[in-house]
């Protein structure tokens, strides 16, 4: 059967093996995809909830953190952001957001449909902001919440975040870390950093599918949490005689409730993406077998590899190179270069993905991934070299195999 533009309805899905080498989301490890393959179980079936319980543990590391309240949102990495600002923020809080790319855009954006009093400090796409100016925002504006994001895809930019935790507890406020590109690549330290809430996804360097989203919260942000639940209830019991209306703007995002389910209390909130949650555990089996800090630092040789290729091709890389991102590089579409023609080619000749850009980078770079089960040697140099044959096609003047030999080199340096 047929829709009206020809395709078959009822065909088997089998897409095209591409090798995702853009900013995200990239190939699922083997083992992911055979995990999420299991049986389901109930929601409330002791090896569901004892899956439940070891994933919190799995992700506790990988966090690094030893917080109790340690689990998974049901949706995209956007999910978590969304349920820990929701949850943090009542309309009228002042919340600080660090500004430097796209997603910090994300995070005024939600944070302006919560009714927040929204203040950004500033860094040009390509750089980060300084901890001083951090600092000088907090003390001019007092927030309740300071937001952030590490690793911004957009930008390729990894913002510092050692210190930032001892600002805002200095001040009073609590602090949110999105981490959706960085977490299982880069170092996550969010106790040493005394960050309150981070949160991350699957669909990058933990080399999953999108749809499961960690997150971790402090002790201090669990407990205000709770605290706004109580002052809620009794505005909702106030209802009946002063119309006066509940804070939350969601149930499915509320994470006191959320949290109520993941606790030995078991309450009923939603029923639990049982194949994600298969999916997330072995995220962090893998992960942890392989070891952090071997894991951090296959990142790094392959986004190392991958900067050294691109510009022994006669390309140029945007950015800060002091606070790069290890698993996203964004390079210069070269002058006279058609960008969508040659990720064209990349796709129909060679089967690789790799991304184009937002905003004021629309048009004007590349960005190419090498994260989770995509950052390895024989898949970076695939990239470079498919990339040197589409650019020659299109008349950039490149020496042949320099930037894979480039690559190879830089690799093990």
């Amino acid at each position: 059967m047929a829709d009206e533009l020809g395709m078959d309805l009822f065909g088997e899905i089998d897409p095209p093996q591409r090798l995702l080498m853009g900013p995200g989301p990239v190939n699922a490890h083997p083992r992911v995809l055979r995990a999420m393959s299991a049986d389901l179980l109930g929601q409330f079936d002791p090896e569901m909830t004892g899956y439940m319980n070891q994933v919190m543990a799995l992700y506790r590391p990988i966090f690094g953190t030893h917080n109790r309240w340690t689990m998974l949102i049901d949706g995209t990495a956007r999910a978590a952001i969304e349920a820990s600002l929701v949850s943090l923020v009542v309309p009228g809080d002042r919340v600080l957001v660090v500004n430097f790319g796209r997603f910090g855009l994300l995070l005024t954006e939600i944070l302006g449909r919560i009714g927040a009093l929204v203040e950004t400090v500033d860094a040009p796409w390509g750089e980060t902001v300084p901890l001083d100016a951090i600092a000088a925002a907090i003390e001019r504006f007092a927030p309740k919440v300071v937001a952030t994001v590490h690793g911004d895809t957009s930008t390729t930019m990894a913002q510092p975040l050692e210190g930032l935790g001892a600002l805002c507890r200095a001040a009073g406020a609590l602090s949110y870390v999105d981490a959706t590109a960085t977490l299982g690549g880069m170092e996550i330290a969010a106790d040493r950093w005394g960050i309150d809430v981070v949160t991350g996804g699957l669909q990058k360097c933990l080399g999953g599918p999108s749809g499961s989203a960690p997150i971790t919260l402090s002790d201090a942000a669990a407990a205000h949490i709770f605290a706004r639940r109580h002052v809620e209830q009794g505005i909702r019991r106030a209802d009946i005689t002063d119309g006066a209306g509940p804070r939350i703007g969601s149930n499915y995002f509320d994470l006191a409730m959320i949290m109520d389910y993941w606790s030995e209390k078991r309450l009923n909130h939603h029923t639990e993406a049982t194949s994600m949650l298969y999916g997330a555990r072995e995220c962090a089996r893998v992960a942890l077998g392989e070891g952090l800090d071997a894991r951090f630092a296959r990142h790094a040789a392959a986004g190392r590899a991958m900067t050294a290729g691109l510009r022994a091709m006669g390309l140029r890389v945007f950015g800060d190179d002091a606070h790069r991102m290890t698993n996203v590089t964004g390079v210069y579409i070269p002058d006279g270069v058609d960008g969508e023609r040659v990720r064209t080619a990349m796709r129909d000749q060679f089967e690789i993905e790799i991304g184009t850009a937002f905003g004021p980078l629309q048009g004007r770079i590349w960005r190419l991934g090498a994260m989770g089960y995509n950052a390895m040697k024989h898949k970076v140099f695939i990239t470079l070299g498919a990339l040197e044959v589409c650019l020659r096609c299109e008349g950039f003047a490149v020496s042949a195999g320099g930037g894979v030999e480039a690559a190879i080199a830089a690799w093990d340096a």
